[in-house]
């Protein structure tokens, strides 16, 4: 049995975080996940209590009634929790202690990646079975793919670049091109399928399998190549999303 207030999250004592978990599913549902994220991963953070949660979420994740847009959510919201594993929270090895939920939840998100709604709940999931997986980086920061943008920095000058590859078009350029309209873009690189490897190969090979063209279209940016507008400088994308990290 969980003594919850032994716990702690982002504002103190987790003593109300059963009670949020039991309202999910009722009128109140929606407001509980809000305050769940803020309390359990507050801007990526997470706490002791962090990790107590992740049987309610498999629980709520594997439950037979359970409403679709709340079995993502738990499920997103437990690869958000075990992605910060490395963090310091006073929970121990949570792959140890955890490993059943961890491992039951990675089964879950699989499962469910066929059915994802739209793109934005598909990269979400995703990401969260590379967090089950133990997958560093990209279990955290996959979800950049929704964001249309990587902001990384230059390995040789050091400046900041924008990666995009959203409806503004695909380029790396200095500057906040939002509302800069003259700020220099420079072509990406993208990758061709047949030269992917590794996880990058995967994640396009499973895109593709679902039907997610707009996603394997991005995996292959962010597996690309772009150029530095200030000296030149051509640069793999990925490895420049993951030093930053």
């Amino acid at each position: 049995m969980t003594d919850w207030s032994r716990l702690s999250h982002a504002y103190g004592s987790a003593e109300n975080i059963p009670g949020l978990l039991d309202q999910i599913g009722t009128e109140g549902g929606g407001q509980a996940w809000s305050d769940l994220w803020s309390a359990l991963c507050h801007q990526g953070s997470v706490y002791s209590a962090s990790f107590a949660a992740l049987p309610r979420l498999r629980a709520i994740a594997s439950a037979g009634g359970a409403r679709d847009d709340d079995a993502v959510m738990a499920v997103t919201l437990a690869g958000a929790i075990v992605a910060g594993e490395d963090q310091p929270h006073d929970a121990g090895d949570v792959r140890v202690r955890h490993a059943a939920d961890i491992a039951d939840l990675g089964r879950i998100a699989t499962r469910m990646l066929p059915m994802a709604p739209d793109r934005y709940a598909y990269v979400y999931l995703l990401q969260s079975v590379l967090a089950f997986e133990g997958v560093r980086c990209w279990g955290h920061r996959l979800d950049g793919l929704n964001d249309d943008e990587y902001e990384i920095e230059c390995p040789e000058c050091t400046v900041t670049l924008f990666v995009a590859f959203g409806d503004d078009g695909f380029f790396s350029c200095v500057g906040d091109y939002a509302v800069d309209a003259d700020v220099r873009k420079l072509p990406l690189r993208r990758a061709e399928p047949e030269s992917l490897s590794g996880l990058a190969e995967r994640l396009h090979a499973i895109a593709r399998a679902h039907g997610q063209e707009d996603v394997a279209l991005r995996l292959t940016c962010l597996f690309g190549a772009a150029t530095c507008p200030e000296c030149g400088t051509e640069l793999s994308v990925a490895d420049q999303v993951a030093s930053y990290w």
